[in-house]
């Protein structure tokens, strides 16, 4: 059993999932110990879609054929800044350049680039997709509350042997998965997870991005 730094640190998005199936038994595990994440005054703001056949395969043809066409995003909410400054814009850089010179993907090759941020909505060929959503009259505690259910389901997925990869892609077409995935409409969709066991032999699973060091974001008041 890996400690709880082990769980925290070692965890990465992954991008690259072995064709092999997820007990039953683990992911209600995964999705039980998730349930135990703080919420402001335990409301538990948090509903979860679990796709693993035909929906998830009819999902992923829908959006892969709206972002091969190139379709207007249809999102419900700002995920990133409208405006980029640093520091933020260089570590989104990092982030990127970094994923795709691990891929050998050159920085003018957007047919490549374009391919690879298709594989989202394939949940990376994960065998397992999440679909997150959450009530519309629900305010920004329990978007909060939210990010922690979402940490608790990553880390508890690595103590089943299991690896993720949280997706804010599908939020960019949210009437298209709210429709597929059946989520009624006094719900607003969040983001996705891709949830299934690691390809320790793909190359995109090498990557990994930094962090920054402690005085780069805390202050310490004595």
């Amino acid at each position: 059993m890996m400690t709880v730094e082990e769980a925290i640190t070692g965890r990465q998005s992954v991008r690259a999932y072995l064709d092999r199936p997820v007990e039953r038994e683990k992911l209600e595990r995964v999705l039980r110990i998730a349930g135990r994440a703080p919420s402001g005054s335990n409301i538990q703001p948090w509903f979860v879609h679990v796709l693993q056949g035909r929906v998830k395969r009819e999902l992923g043809e829908a959006l892969l054929a709206l972002h091969r066409a190139q379709a207007p995003a249809e999102r419900e909410y700002a995920y990133y800044p409208e405006t980029w400054r640093d520091p933020y814009i260089t570590r989104r850089r990092a982030c990127g350049f970094g994923l795709y010179r691990t891929l050998g993907i050159g920085r003018d090759d957007k047919a490549r680039m374009s391919e690879q941020h298709g594989l989202n909505f394939t949940f990376f060929g994960a065998p397992v997709g999440l679909i997150f959503s959450i009530d519309r009259d629900m305010e920004q505690g329990s978007w909060l509350d939210y990010g922690m259910f979402l940490q608790s389901i990553m880390i508890a997925a690595r103590a089943e042997g299991l690896e993720t990869c949280p997706q804010a892609a599908f939020a960019y077409q949210a009437p298209t998965v709210q429709r597929i995935v059946g989520i009624p409409p006094e719900r607003m969709l969040v983001c996705g997870m891709s949830l299934g066991y690691a390809d320790p032999s793909a190359v995109v699973n090498t990557f990994r991005t930094e962090r920054e060091p402690l005085d780069a974001f805390v202050t310490w008041a004595d």
